[in-house]
This record gives C-alpha cells, structure tokens and sequence, in this order.
C-alpha cells in the first residue's frame, strides 16, 4: 500500500476546530459529551475520526453543521472556525445559508435522509433552490451534469426516480451529488459506506477521493474502519470517551500507535487471513439447500415483465457446529436465499431441509411448530426488538409460543443473558437502554432462546465498531462451541467472513459461482468475480493486528 504523502504545511486551513466543549442540555454535572477537542482541516486534506461508539465522533459533525439536538446537548466552550469565522455566534438563519453552500453532510443512511415522496432529481433541484436562484433549464442541467459527475448511469432515468427506485450505491451517489453541487468548502462524510458492500464502498470512496481532487475540497471523514482509514486519510484522530486521545498522520498512526486505546483499535481490526481450519465434524448435514431459486414477477397472464431470478441453482450444506458463510456485492441474492430459508418468503422451486425436515413446500400452518429449528438474527437489532418491550418479554415470547411455562421460560432467559455477557438486570429492561453491541447480543439470546438447529445471521455485525463487532464474532465462536449450532452467516465484510466461516460460498445475480473451504476461498479465490471482491477490500494489504504491511503495493 502506498500511503498519501501530501504536505499540507503552507496550505490554508478550511476548518479549525479549539477546545470545544458539549455537554447534556441543563446538567451541569453530567459528565462532557465532548471535552475540549480540537482539530484543523486544511484544503484538500482527509482528516478521519476514528473511535468506537459513543466515543463522540457523530456529536462532532453535529457540532460543526450546527444541528445539536435542541433541549439535549448544547455547547459549553471552544470555537468552531470554518476560514476564520466563528460558527458557534452564528444564529440559525446564518447556519442556513452556510449548509450546503459552505459545508455538507453526506449520512450513513441515504434512505433516513432522503425524502421517500419526492423524484430525486427533484431533491437535487431543492438545494439549488435555496441558495442560488436560477431558471429552470440551467437548473435541471446543473443537476444532471453533477449526477453525471459522481457517475450514475442513465442520468435521465435516475433525476425522474424516486429513493427506492435505486441501489443503495445510487442512492449514497445522489447524497453526494447534493452534498456537493454547491461545491462546499467542507464535506463531513459520517460512515457513508459502512452499510455497503465492497466494490460498492470502493466506488464511493474513489468518488469522494475524486471530487476533492476536482473541487479542492477539504473533507472530515468519520469512520469505525480502519480498512477505509487505510485507504483515504492523510491524518487521523483517534476519540475515546469525549477527548481526541490520538492524532498522527495516517501512516505514523498505523505503523507507530502510542496510545493503547488505539493499539486495541487496530488488533481488533479482522484479518483477511483466514482462521486455522478446524476438524471435519462426524455428523451429517442439519441444513441442506438443493437446487434452490427464487424467482419475482412474469407469473400472469397479462405480465409484460420479465421475471427476475434472484436465486437460482443455489445447494449447499452446512454439518452441526460448522459456518458457511456467504458474500457477494448487493443484489447478489445472499438475504434472499437466507429468507428463503427461513420461509419469510416462499421459495419458487428446491429443497431446503432443515434437521431432516423438509420445509421449503409446508404450508404456514404445518410449519409453525417447526420454526423453532431455524432462527435469525438481523443486521439492525434495535428494528427486531420491540422498543415497548422489556428485554425479558422479548426472549420469553418464542418459548412461550411453543408451551413452555412462563417461570421456566424466564428462568431460561436470565440463563441466556449470562451467557452472551448480560447483567440479569437486564430483563426488566428496554432495547433503547443498551448500546448496539448489547441490543446484538440480545437479538442473539433471544433466537438461542428457541435452542436451534440453525443460526442465520444476516449482517449481524456490519453495523457495528471494530471491538464490538470482535466481541459478537467471538460470542457466535462460543455459543457454537457449546450448543453445536450450525451457523448460516450472511456478510459483505470479507474480513469477517475470514474470522468466523469454515466454508464461504460466493453469490453472483442468483447463482454461486464459487464454494469452497474459507481458506481456499479467500487465499487462492478462482473465479474472477471473488478475486475482484477480494481486490476491493480496504486495507487489505496491512496486518492492522502487528501495526505493518503484508505486502509492498
């Protein structure tokens, strides 16, 4: 890997950032939210802060765009200085005219921030119309040309779609391209890839790298992956608890951490070396998938749609005690063929048995008592748990659907938060009183609570930081030690599919087009589309673990 090796020293500085200060609106004693950080951006540079959650970074951004949440945080102290003005005495209209025009904001989720009823070329036009008063056909052509620029296809088609009517690769491009049409100063990108899959994600960076380049645009990136700091950054800050504990230029940072925190940062970094393989179980398959497709639309008569396939051919088995992982780019057909699995939704045709039962044509009614086989957990676990239920009701809910008594069921329960690293307080509980990682480790408990045949887990740790994200891969590793599930483990993180998975299948537009032993896999890859995948992956060259590069790119 060849790291940047730009000298900002005699260039002007956009951002300056001086002991800034936040704390909880009306709580004085509370410990700061921020606690006097401080940071500068020059032109052109890439300055990433890195932490785990809650560590401050997002309060940041806030900060700076000036969109704290009113009656909960508030600044207490320090400057915010975009080229020398201070933006903290600046009252809302002010702020106003600054967002877009002079500093922008690209969110990890476009869906959240994009408006669902509204063309998106329509949206485009709204930023325009709000700081710059132009004719229509000047205005339409300024968006298709920006569209253009951040290279989305079919430019007419996209400015007349609506949010859902796009990837989520379209849909982040179209966040950039309003983030930038007014050509900002400053760009703040808060976790804009996290959620992606990697040839998608190195799109995007290779965009936001690109239109920098183009705009001399000075950017803050916030990220958990180190891979991506790897990548972009020519300086970084690490933030721990409210305070930049770190700050280095990148290669120094990932060659020579001097803080331990950052240390434990980069070891909890997945390697892309797979782990040893383990022993070929005695047992025979407790899920086997044969011949399996998926296919939408062209059913009616008077359909003029073609039907679209997303699984077809798809067979593989999984013996108790083992992960088959799978990965491909989105849209490649992994959830499909996980909710097939789960029946979520009706197979078109195959076979899928699970504990030797074949499920994949009973009827609803006939597989109810069977459900308790196959359980999942999903990517987002404060969507799965309902918010107005205590932690307990909601692991006692499965058993006591299949007749087991309530005060064994809640005895069972506590036995399960013990078991994924829980306090037993944690039963009278809400899902919003946890953190990610611990709402994870809920969703977890709560789909052992059925004692399955068979976890799947549909991106159960993408959205999570690096150490949490190691703590629920190990936590998986010894639940499957001790209750010899076997784990369907659906993921576009190659790192992590190298650290949990004994097998990885590798999806392309339905089909698979390689399956083999992890190791094989991701170490000798045969087929064009895994090398490819493997080729896109951040950082992949550098063993973040030994603080060195695995290769001289």
């Amino acid at each position: 890997m060849k790291f940047k090796s730009r000298n900002f020293d005699d260039v002007a500085s956009v951002l300056d950032i001086t002991d800034l200060s936040v704390r909880l609106a009306g709580n004085a004693s509370a410990d700061p939210v921020l606690d006097s950080i401080s940071l500068s951006i020059r032109q052109g540079e890439t300055v990433c802060l890195v932490g785990e959650s809650g560590s401050g970074k997002s309060v940041t951004s806030l900060s700076v765009m000036g969109l704290l949440p009113k009656g909960a945080l508030e600044v207490t102290g320090g400057r915010i200085a975009l080229e020398g003005r201070n933006l903290l005495e600046l009252g809302p209209n002010a702020m106003r005219d600054l967002r877009a025009s002079k500093i922008s904001m690209i969110f990890q989720e476009p869906m959240t921030a994009l408006n669902p009823v509204m063309r998106v070329g329509d949206q485009i036009e709204e930023v325009l119309d709000t700081h710059a008063k132009l004719p229509a056909r000047e205005k339409r052509a300024r968006v298709l040309d920006i569209m253009e620029q951040v290279h989305l296809p079919d430019v007419e088609r996209i400015y007349r779609s609506y949010p859902h009517q796009l990837s989520g690769g379209q849909r982040q491009r179209i966040m950039i391209a309003m983030a930038l049409i007014l050509e900002p100063q400053l760009l703040i990108a808060d976790e804009p890839t996290t959620a992606l899959d990697v040839t998608t994600q190195q799109q995007i960076l290779s965009l936001i790298s690109e239109m920098q380049e183009k705009h001399g645009t000075a950017v803050l990136f916030i990220t958990h992956d180190m891979g991506v700091v790897a990548e972009i950054a020519d300086t970084v800050h690490v933030m721990k608890l409210g305070r930049i504990v770190e700050q280095a230029p990148v290669e120094t940072l990932l060659r020579e951490p001097r803080e331990d925190y950052t240390r434990d940062l980069l070891r909890s970094v997945p390697s892309l070396t797979p782990r040893p393989a383990r022993p070929e179980p005695d047992g025979g398959a407790v899920l086997t998938v044969a011949s399996l497709e998926k296919i939408y639309g062209g059913h009616g008569v008077f359909s003029r749609r073609e039907p679209t396939r997303a699984a077809s051919e798809v067979s593989f088995k999984i013996p108790r005690g083992r992960t088959l992982g799978i990965v491909g780019e989105s849209g490649s057909g992994k959830s499909t063929v996980a909710r097939c699995i789960m029946r979520l939704i009706d197979p078109t045709g195959g076979d899928v048995k699970v504990a030797g039962i074949e499920i994949a044509r009973l009827s609803r009614r006939a597989l109810r008592p069977h459900r308790k086989h196959v359980q999942i957990v999903f990517q987002d676990p404060f969507r799965s748990l309902n918010p107005r239920w205590t932690v307990g009701r909601s692991l006692i809910e499965g058993p006591l659907n299949t007749g087991t008594d309530k005060r064994a069921a809640l005895a069972r329960a506590a036995e399960l938060l013990a078991l994924v690293g829980l306090p037993d307080d944690a039963l009278e509980r809400y899902p919003h009183q946890f953190s990610g990682g611990q709402r994870q480790r809920i969703a977890i408990a709560r789909a052992i609570a059925m004692e399955p045949d068979v976890l799947v887990a549909d991106e159960a740790v993408s959205a999570l930081d690096v150490s949490v994200q190691a703590q629920v891969l190990q936590l998986l590793d010894e639940l499957q030690e001790k209750l010899g599930i076997a784990i369907l483990f659906i993921t576009h993180d190659l790192r992590v599919a190298a650290q949990i998975c004994d097998e990885v299948v590798v999806m392309q537009h339905g089909r698979i087009v390689e399956h083999d032993a992890a190791a094989a896999v991701l170490a000798s890859p045969r087929h064009p589309y895994t090398r490819a995948l493997i080729e896109a992956a951040p950082g992949r060259s550098w063993d973040f673990a030994n603080f060195r590069e695995l290769t001289t790119a």
